[in-house]
């Protein structure tokens, strides 16, 4: 491909000789710093991208790479809160975030031609000065990445700052990215890691980002248009789950992780084998999937989420409950205490999972028929967040969706190392944001709240992706 590029730069002439040689030797790049402390969380990471094009601006179908040079995380250990807690994460922020940075500098990609003290070109490079060593020319990166929010104010500042102090020494460009964001467009990132382009999956998509924070069913119409479908009235998926298996769990096992995320222990609690034996029938009508749950052999119920309101109203209302669930299981695990056996304890583990995972399906099953007699075809649902790590739920996902008449929605789960927050993710988002022409001010401030919806939502901290100031549109 290269081969026939430099045939037809030469077939025209002298005005192509100087972009003749720029073809051979260089390719467009763009390389961002990233750093992601919206929560618990310390990450950061370094993006590379390159495209081939030729100087005067025409590009020819060579794979485009990217390529992550770096990327570490370190999460907080609240294990003796029993859940994130405010000044022992922005601690952790603090002391980890410029071990990082510092380890990540290292990892940046040498400026090329460099050569002792001579580097080819000094605005595009930084000098590293390792003790009694020849000294080391990095790229320098095009501009710094970082989460504005959504998420806790004091431990996203200490991002921020330290970026905006990068963004001023390096007199470089920062690009403030909404996290949420960030996790809807993984699934794009681990495209452009893994394939050429076109990546995927294009737009739009349905979007479903479950944490322990948030809860929220999207249609990904574009970069910056997140429409709400549905959101949680109380808890987060996420944090049902936790609050679970602290109900359920047996205290030492409890003990073994130093994190508050919980939920992967009471999955493999539930399903000790491996490979899991689900033994999962998805249920083909409504009437079954609402039907209250009975254990004979223990004594105690479920009901699954918003089956039994009163007027009945809210059964098929486009939206999610969970802390209803969470209080029943920590009824009977009241009531049992003691005299729970472990077996109990597992299939009441799956049952409450079994329910909450097939409420969010149903959601999603009743979003797409929507889509569909609005001639809004979409063929892919993009599962992300912390709790799209979970095994049983994709298995639940899978096979609820397929019952209820979508075998071939495509569904798109981002590798677990990269479901939970991470600056990946970020550096990706920032990279699609830039070239989609857009940088951020220099006076930006975090945002607790930060909604992805610009149709539906208005106020202070809402309005979309772009709602928000501190946005600045590049010539």
């Amino acid at each position: 491909m290269l081969a026939c590029a430099t045939k037809h730069l030469r077939r025209n002439g002298t005005a192509h000789a100087q972009a003749l040689h720029l073809v051979q030797s260089r390719r467009r790049q763009l390389l961002t710093l990233a750093i992601e402390t919206s929560c618990d969380d310390t990450s950061v990471a370094v993006l590379e991208k390159r495209d081939n094009v030729s100087p005067l601006g025409h590009t020819y179908t060579f794979p485009s790479t990217c390529a992550l040079h770096f990327h570490e995380k370190i999460t907080a250990n609240n294990s003796d809160y029993g859940g994130v807690h405010p000044i022992k994460s922005l601690e952790s922020h603090q002391e980890n975030l410029a071990l990082l940075i510092n380890r990540a500098i290292s990892a940046l990609p040498n400026a090329p031609n460099s050569n002792g003290d001579n580097p080819s070109d000094p605005s595009r490079t930084l000098t590293l000065y390792p003790p009694y060593q020849t000294p080391i020319h990095k790229l320098k990166p095009d501009f710094i990445s970082v989460t504005r929010g959504p998420g806790m104010r004091s431990s996203l500042a200490t991002g921020l700052d330290t970026a905006k102090g990068l963004s001023t020494a390096w007199q470089i460009p920062l690009l403030a990215v909404n996290h949420m964001q960030a996790h809807a467009l993984t699934p794009r990132l681990v495209s452009a890691l893994t394939s050429p382009p076109p990546l995927n999956p294009p737009f739009p998509f349905l979007t479903l980002l479950i944490s322990g924070g948030h809860t929220l069913l999207l249609h990904s119409k574009s970069l910056t248009s997140h429409p709400l479908l549905a959101t949680t009235t109380d808890i987060a998926l996420g944090d049902c789950i936790d609050k679970i298996a602290r109900h359920l769990l047996p205290p030492p096992l409890l003990s073994t992780t130093k994190g508050t995320m919980y939920g992967p222990l009471l999955e493999r609690f539930a399903f000790p084998t491996s490979p899991p034996e689900y033994n999962y029938t998805a249920p083909t009508t409504r009437a079954q999937e609402i039907a209250r749950i009975t254990s004979e052999r223990w004594g105690w119920s479920l009901v699954p989420p918003l089956a039994e309101t009163r007027s009945g109203s809210k059964s098929r209302s486009m939206e999610f409950t969970f802390s209803g669930l969470e209080s029943a299981v920590k009824r009977i695990c009241e009531w049992k205490g003691k005299e729970m056996g472990e077996e109990e304890r597992r299939e009441l583990a799956r049952e409450s999972m079994r329910l909450a995972f097939e409420h969010l399906a149903s959601r999603v099953g009743w979003a797409l028929n929507n889509l569909e007699e609005k001639a809004e075809g979409v063929k892919t649902l993009v599962v992300s967040g912390g709790v799209a790590s979970n095994g049983f739920l994709r298995h639940i996902l899978h096979a609820f969706l397929t019952a209820r008449g979508y075998p071939h929605l495509n569904l798109i789960f981002p590798p677990v190392d990269l479901c939970t927050d991470n600056a990946a993710m970020i550096a990706w988002t920032g990279m699609e944001m830039w070239e989609a022409g857009w940088e951020s001010e220099l006076s930006i401030r975090g945002l607790r709240k930060w909604s992805l919806d610009s149709e539906n939502e208005s106020g202070s901290g809402e309005g979309g992706i772009l709602g928000v100031g501190g946005w600045k549109k590049r010539s």
